[in-house]
């Protein structure tokens, strides 16, 4: 899969983490990508965006590595001609060309869908917004705010939380992956230039899933309940074994309720009425979380994933992010410069072969 998109040409003119992630989708699966920053400004932002133990001199961070892999650089001022003509004869020469503009920036600079189609009548012109025309400035925590997402998470106290991630932004970014994915094969119809769109308010929005129909269908709303969710019981609550390693339950059906009951060997729950159905064990939640406390405090939890694995139960290690890239699977999904032969080039001239 490497070589799957072989040939084909991306011109990135995005910077942070939405747009960055899609141009770098489509490097690992073997496109030349160029990402185009801004000269001016010292390059995309999230060069500086270092951690306090980050080396200070380093031309780019951690953060920025994380969606950049495998491209070429080039610094241009698109403040002047020189700059903005050579970004349009790359423009020119791209199969596709993914931006995140702020609203009205590509119209001044003559890089909006409808000038580069004029030049190039087979692009496939891919664009993130944060708020569709308003001209807001939109990170991902604003979003997760007028979204609703931060509204919903947090401890059940009401302390608000973010998501660790910028989960809006990567949602933003599957959303245009699959637009320009589609794109691709209209062209195979006909040839012809195509604009897809997302905004990150859209992405979040309509990734609100059943808290949305939660909503719209019976008008609960949603507030911060931690780990757990609304619909389904015992599922996001978490446990502490002997050990003191912590497990994650995610109890989805009554089948799987009396795997874990016969495992922890308490089936006397399984006849207590509080605990019949998925909705009795979502009213009766608290209850039951005290009641299987009691047993999984008594028993380590390697032993214990063991059980649940073994017995088809569906429960998590609470895992930090080193315990997490010490596993054999997830080791294996690691992109490194030295294992793939890549890195990130910043080049002065053509990076990309220019033509008609």
């Amino acid at each position: 899969m490497k070589d799957f998109f072989k040939g084909l040409k991306v011109v990135e003119f995005a910077s942070v983490l939405a747009g960055p992630s899609v141009g770098m989708f489509f490097a690992e699966l073997g496109a030349e990508v160029l990402k185009i920053e801004n000269k001016k400004a010292g390059g995309d932002v999230t060069r500086s965006w270092k951690l306090a133990s980050e080396d200070r001199n380093h031309p780019f961070s951690a953060y920025y590595s994380s969606v950049n892999f495998g491209k070429q650089s080039i610094l241009l001022n698109l403040k002047e001609v020189d700059g903005i003509e050579k970004a349009k004869q790359f423009a020119k020469a791209a199969d596709v060309v993914i931006v995140n503009f702020k609203a009205g920036d590509a119209e001044k600079l003559g890089l909006d869908y409808k000038s580069l189609k004029l030049i190039n009548p087979k692009l496939i012109y891919g664009e993130i917004t944060g708020f569709g025309t308003s001209k807001r400035v939109a990170y991902d925590i604003v979003l997760q705010a007028e979204s609703g997402f931060l509204s919903m998470n947090g401890t059940q106290n009401g302390e608000l939380c973010k998501m660790p991630v910028a989960l809006i932004d990567l949602l933003a970014a599957h959303q245009l992956k699959e637009g320009i994915l589609l794109a691709m094969l209209k062209q195979q119809q006909e040839k012809k230039a195509i604009k897809v769109s997302v905004s990150l308010l859209d992405a979040a929005v309509s990734s609100l899933a059943n808290q949305a129909t939660n909503f719209l269908m019976t008008q609960y709303i949603a507030e911060p309940m931690g780990t757990l969710h609304p619909n389904i019981a015992p599922y996001g609550e978490f446990f502490s074994c002997k050990d003191g390693k912590q497990i994650v339950l995610a109890i989805a059906s009554t089948v799987q309720f009396e795997k874990l009951c016969n495992v922890l060997k308490v089936t006397q729950l399984l006849e207590d009425d509080r605990f019949m159905d998925n909705q009795s064990r979502v009213q009766h939640r608290k209850a039951l979380a005290i009641l299987l406390e009691k047993k999984i405090r008594g028993c380590n939890r390697e032993e214990l994933m063991n059980l649940f694995i073994e017995k088809d139960i569906p429960a998590g290690a609470v895992k930090t992010i080193n315990e997490v890239f010490d596993v054999k699977e997830v080791k294996a999904r690691v992109l490194s410069e030295e294992k793939e032969g890549q890195q990130l080039k910043t080049v002065e001239g053509n990076a990309f072969i220019l033509s008609d």
